[in-house]
């Protein structure tokens, strides 16, 4: 069975960790837990001090909530496939393609719509079906067989639009799937919200939610309590491919204009956005509200950065960066964890015999 990454099943023994008495303790113990929410609060503090004019504003958040929608559906996306160990490069590939699509089955076959928004979605499907097949049938490592779908896809959408911009006139209904309000915010935002809620029910409080980190820690152990890894698996890939299929949809009501140059931006911050989430809330373990704390991180970083004046190249330098740091973080503490518990376990074993002999 190929794996990309790892996610730990089960909720880990607060036993084992021991008493923490000190202040210093409790801390070490918090950061890897909260210490990603608590620089998110601290950078929208400092760049709200920092710039009071424009930061801390209705219309920077809007402008926040608007842009980055389409990047945390993404990286919801690709936390589906991450809580079974794999990796979906193809959510950043796949967008080119979809928003496209959406936009040209209205532009130039007269689609509805609501049909051209449902031939995405399934095509979308369809699209992590196939991954799903190469990554369990085929036995191909995930990064490998979804970076091969993912460029097939994006020479799709350059062939499909000549490499041209593909324009015309769009119905009212569609753009409104974007342009609209809800409550004085971008409705986007509020897409993000349901998915988030959904994913976070489905993972958190259901046996397949469970089945799939059981499957992410150990897949041939899954396999021996009777789940279907092969099953989980491609229901993860098809799950992660609608979601983007959305989002894509959701970028070409945005713009409203098609171009195969547009979308593979995404890439990058949708990922990071996800591996941050395995650093924070659980660590250790890619979980759905963490993936929304490292998109809101990235958010409001480069928002303030730029706002700074920052260079053209300070947008990808930022992400990776906040990727090296926090995960760097994340293992530091993750290993003092470890060997926190390795002494806690010696200590019970050794005290096991004193107690047998009394």
């Amino acid at each position: 069975m190929s794996s990309s990454i790892q996610s730990t099943a089960l909720e880990p023994d607060p036993s084992l960790d021991g008493p923490a008495p000190s202040l210093a303790q409790r801390l070490g113990r918090a950061i890897p837990v909260y210490g990603l929410v608590g620089l998110t609060v601290l950078l929208a503090l400092l760049f709200s001090v920092l710039l009071p004019d424009t930061f801390p504003t209705l219309f920077n958040l809007r402008a926040i909530l608007s842009d980055k929608s389409v990047i945390a559906l993404l990286a919801l996306a690709a936390t589906i496939p991450m809580v079974t160990g794999k990796i979906d490069l193809t959510v950043g590939y796949g967008i080119v393609l979809w928003h496209i699509l959406a936009i040209s089955l209205q532009t130039k076959l007269g689609l509805s719509w609501p049909a051209a928004v449902l031939v995405v979605l399934l095509c979308a499907g369809v699209c992590g079906l196939l991954n799903g097949l190469l990554v369990e049938l085929v036995q191909i490592d995930s990064f490998i067989a979804t970076l091969g779908t993912g460029t097939v896809i994006y020479a799709l959408a350059m062939w499909h639009s000549g490499g041209r911009q593909v324009v015309g006139e769009l119905p009212d209904g569609f753009v409104a799937i974007a342009g609209g309000s809800f409550l004085g915010l971008p409705v986007a935002a509020f897409y993000v919200l349901v998915v988030s809620v959904a994913l976070w029910l489905v993972t958190e409080f259901t046996p397949l939610g469970r089945a799939l980190y059981v499957i992410g820690a150990n897949p041939k152990a899954a396999q021996l309590n009777g789940i279907s890894v092969r099953r989980h698996v491609m229901g993860a890939f098809i799950a992660s491919g609608v979601l983007s299929g959305f989002a894509g949809v959701l970028l070409a009501s945005r713009l409203q204009i098609g171009q195969a140059s547009v979308g593979l931006e995404f890439l990058l911050p949708a990922l990071v956005g996800a591996f941050l989430g395995s650093t924070t809330i659980r660590p250790g373990r890619v979980n759905v509200w963490g993936t929304l704390v490292g998109v809101a991180i990235l958010a409001i970083g480069i928002s303030g950065i730029q706002q700074f004046g920052g260079a053209f190249f300070v947008e990808p330098l930022f992400n990776g960066m906040t990727l090296l740091v926090s995960i760097g973080i994340a293992g530091w503490a993750q290993q003092r964890r470890n060997r926190s518990i390795k002494r806690r376990i010696a200590e019970r074993q050794l005290a096991t015999p004193a107690h047998a002999a009394h």
